[in-house]
């Protein structure tokens, strides 16, 4: 019997080593157990292999019906969990668009006993549409606390699909999404965090073709792109919708966030980096490292920058940066201003809407 167990655990600890599944592992001790009662059946009452496995096939039979027992019982659950699941988004989809139901009011509550939030300023977060641009790194953060703080609907756009190295920072996708696209990725769990919420996924690459479109049909845009191209093309399309951008960046132990917002006489972002840093001084993630809870903390701070806009709350980063360096536990914030000779935002490029 001893010698059951000793394989049962080496199946488990050796395919734990071998990063196989968990469903798999008790997929394998499952044949065991099943080759274990089948000696136990069909071989005579003393024989060898008979009663260096249990002597018996009682004692395998009561572990078996003991097994199904909890498997029955977790299937129930489960199947219990299914139907409970579905109750809200039908609630959210038949509720007066005015109010909120009980159940978002005791999922909202955290938000609503803030002076600075309230009622009216999670009405504003729901109402609100949010366009993020990346669903990695910086977008994993940002897209999961936009989707648990109620923002009603979420763009996300991303060309890429999920890979085994995302996972070390990107913690929106998980090991069975990958070679899932990583919008469509996000979406399952950003709507199993907040069924309340809707998400638009663009399984696609933001090109200047869709960009003033695309960036149009929102309210705010974030951008937690790892490009200089793609940061150029949005900050140009938030601009021309006059719609604040809150931008992100990151390298090895350090992020920095800031809103930029032209229409609020705030620089935009070619105010501050008019052309794209020489690319031994900017090397990704892939070449220069970037380590795992990093991206949380800046894309934590993008998405308190966009929650503080949508509701009006304190002060955003209209016209600062904030730098955060992981390494030493240090912050600073510095001042930004606008390039009267920006080549995106200058006063002769104002949108006619903006000019005064």
């Amino acid at each position: 019997m001893l010698l059951v167990f000793a394989l049962a655990a080496m199946l488990w600890g050796g395919g734990a080593a071998m990063r196989v599944r968990r469903q798999a592992r008790w997929t394998m001790i499952a044949l065991l157990y099943v080759v274990v009662l089948a000696l136990q059946v069909a071989l005579p009452p003393l024989h060898p292999v008979r009663m260096a496995t249990g002597e018996s096939p009682a004692f395998w039979l009561i572990l078996g019906g003991f097994a199904l027992i909890v498997l029955a019982y977790r299937m129930g659950l489960r199947w219990l969990r299914g139907r409970a699941q579905p109750v809200p988004a039908a609630a959210a989809s038949q509720r007066d668009p005015g109010t909120f139901s009980d159940t978002e009011l005791n999922r909202y509550a955290r938000h609503i006993v803030l002076r600075e939030v309230g009622g009216q300023g999670q009405k504003a977060l729901r109402d609100a549409s949010v366009l993020v641009v990346g669903a990695g790194g910086l977008g994993s953060p940002v897209l999961q606390y936009l989707a648990a703080a109620g923002v009603g609907t979420i763009g996300v756009i991303d060309d890429d699909i999920v890979e085994n190295a995302n996972l070390q920072r990107q913690v929106i996708h998980t090991d069975a999404h990958i070679g899932m696209p990583k919008v469509f990725s996000a979406q399952a769990m950003m709507q199993a965090q907040n069924p309340f919420v809707t998400v638009r996924p663009y399984h696609r690459r933001l090109d200047t073709g869709i960009a003033d479109d695309l960036v149009a049909d929102y309210d705010l845009v974030i951008d937690g792109t790892d490009n200089f191209d793609t940061r150029y093309l949005v900050n140009a399309a938030a601009f021309r919708a006059g719609l604040p951008l809150i931008s992100g960046a990151l390298t090895q132990w350090e992020g920095q966030v800031s809103v930029f917002d032209p229409a609020c006489d705030a620089p935009c972002y070619a105010c501050i980096f008019p052309t794209p840093p020489a690319p031994e001084l900017a090397p990704s993630c892939a070449e220069a490292g970037v380590i795992g809870p990093l991206p949380g903390v800046v894309g934590s701070m993008m998405a308190v920058e966009a929650i503080k806009i949508i509701t009006g709350a304190g002060t955003p980063l209209r016209g600062e940066m904030v730098i955060y360096d992981a390494l030493y536990g240090e912050s600073r914030k510095i001042a930004l201003t606008r390039n009267p000779a920006c080549k995106t935002c200058a006063p002769h490029t104002l949108p006619k809407e903006t000019t005064q």
